[in-house]
């Protein structure tokens, strides 16, 4: 591969996604093609080679926009998507565009171009809640949210896409991913930064029934390159850190490391639809020759100190938009 698209590749797994391939392959050029919604943030890719680097704003639910960034390129892997399940759930209407007709869009415009290889990044919570074991790709999607749900209808075409058109695509199904340049609506940013502010921290339920398997940003990144070069079209295969903790669990480790104690914990209640444990089992990209490398203390002592560092960052994030949402999420949800 000499030149791939990105899209969404501002935002925080696709950035990281833009880093280690630019890293990786010193021959690769990189065509980032993302919205800028709230989440796309142009600085997350401040010290990426522009030599080998373009960028495009767009929109994959703009056929002719998408179509126009994948000419001359040899791939494209698909991050641009609605993810927050908390927004989903106060209003779905940008998932479906961006999540399924997005992805059709980018489906029909692989098949007029010939293009050789097409991933679409997915997640884990397409399959429900696992009360015990781990889910493998074969097993049945059973979306708890909306979210979620539009997640796997842009799965469910793309994998028709590939049975009647013979669309060479690739799925990847990511666990819950950490590390630097997360925007800080989920947990470990909006923690962290809370704290720094000597803010409370939301915990849904008392964190106790909420077990997720956490995987580090730049692991993710390498484990979707080795699905997209060695990954046979029409699979899907998971993608998981071997991680799991309770969400209590992980709260008092970030408490811990930002010198705080369980004090500033606020207690709030259950969003509709929460799944209890997502867990999926790899050994089918294991097979591949991709296994994580970053260590879960490590990993999450090394975000602690980046959010810590990088103020300058995430400031701006949360004197933002974000302001009003999280007053908007968590008002009068006290336990």
């Amino acid at each position: 591969m000499k030149k791939i698209v990105v899209t969404g590749g501002a935002g925080f797994i696709g950035s990281a996604f833009v880093r280690y391939s630019l890293r990786t392959y010193p021959d690769l050029h990189v065509v980032t093609f993302d919205k800028l919604t709230y989440a796309g943030n142009l600085e997350n890719l401040r010290d990426v080679d522009e030599s080998r680097h373009t960028y495009i704003q767009g929109d994959i639910a703009d056929y002719d926009a998408i179509h126009g960034a994948m000419e001359g390129c040899d791939a494209i892997v698909n991050f641009a998507a609605d993810t927050h399940v908390d927004r989903s759930i106060l209003g779905a209407t940008d998932f479906i565009s961006t999540n399924v007709t997005g992805v059709y869009n980018i489906l029909e415009a692989a098949k007029a171009l010939n293009t050789e290889r097409v991933l679409l990044v997915s997640t884990d919570e397409i399959y429900g809640s696992i009360a015990e074991g781990s889910f493998v790709e074969t097993d049945p999607q059973e979306p708890k949210n909306p979210y979620s749900a539009s997640k796997a209808g842009g799965e469910l075409i793309a994998l028709a896409h590939h049975n009647t058109f013979g669309t060479p695509v690739m799925i990847t199904r990511g666990s819950n991913t950490y590390g630097p340049y997360q925007y800080p609506e989920k947990i470990m940013p909006l923690f962290i930064t809370n704290l720094a502010d000597d803010e409370k921290v939301p915990l849904y339920s008392g964190g106790e029934n909420n077990v997720r398997d956490w995987l580090y940003v730049d692991d993710h990144a390498s484990g979707i390159d080795t699905a997209l070069r060695h990954g046979s079209p029409g699979e899907v295969y998971n993608v998981a850190g071997d991680n799991e903790r309770e969400n209590i669990v992980l709260t008092n480790r970030i408490l811990e490391l930002c010198g705080k104690d369980d004090s500033s914990i606020q207690l709030v209640k259950d969003r509709p639809g929460h799944d209890f444990r997502y867990s999926i089992d790899a050994s089918k990209l294991h097979a591949l020759g991709w296994k994580p490398q970053m260590d879960w203390d490590k990993g999450i002592e090394e975000t602690v100190a980046w959010y810590q560092d990088n103020e300058a960052w995430w400031r701006p994030i949360k004197n933002g938009e974000f302001k009003e949402y999280y007053k908007r999420q968590y008002a009068n949800r006290e336990v």
